[in-house]
């Protein structure tokens, strides 16, 4: 991996090329973000480096994040991420940007994404529902059904599609397209859709 970088997601847009192709594609402003840590396998058993983004006022720290970021010499962040074994030449203090995409690289995007609540089988695990609507059954149609439990095994197998909490899982999405990198605004648009509400929280890495 040869970058990575902590962004948010702001929305989605179309753009439209020369020959009048529709690209459909999700804005993300990306950094800056500071290098506020570096690991290696000698002090810490693994390699990576740890990024911050979005700088907070220093009374929003405490005491014990204050001297963490001081010994960085950078201002405090509201959040930290860390990126493991990234081939980049940086050290405590450094600055990563957008500059480092470019048009056509291949990402990998890491969010969080939607939630949406307690959801029944057929939402959730795109079941047809069962039963027919005759004999009383109206109420049956988007019911799970059997769930295979008698005196044999007379219990549920684990991992068995029923109805439950839906969304709201990290997610990651590879291969995906950078369409257009606009340094001045921090902005990077990707073609396609990815993980996450407007204003969600995003880790960027370069395939």
């Amino acid at each position: 991996m040869t970058g990575a970088l902590i962004g948010k997601k702001l929305g989605m847009t179309s753009i439209y090329r020369d020959n009048g192709e529709h690209i459909p594609c999700t804005v993300v402003v990306a950094g800056p973000c500071p290098v506020v840590q570096t690991k290696t396998t000698e002090n810490d058993g693994y390699n990576s480096l740890q990024l911050g983004f979005e700088e907070v006022p220093e009374r929003k720290a405490n005491k014990p994040m204050k001297g963490h970021f001081a010994k960085a010499g950078i201002k405090p962040v509201r959040y930290l991420k860390e990126f493991r074994n990234l081939k980049l030449e940086v050290k405590a203090g450094d600055t990563l940007k957008v500059d480092q995409f470019q048009s056509g690289d291949i990402v990998k995007i890491i969010g969080t994404s939607k939630g949406h609540g307690f959801q029944g089988v057929v939402k959730r695990h795109h079941f047809g529902g069962v039963g027919m609507t005759t004999h009383g059954q109206s109420d049956r149609v988007r019911a799970p059904g059997s769930i295979g439990s008698s005196s044999y095994p007379s219990r549920v197998f684990k991992g068995l599609k029923m109805a439950g909490r839906m969304g709201g899982v990290r997610a990651s999405v590879r291969n995906l397209k950078i369409v257009d990198v606009i340094p001045e605004q921090n902005i990077i648009l990707i073609k396609g859709s990815i993980p996450g509400y407007k204003n969600s929280l995003l880790q960027i890495v370069k395939q």
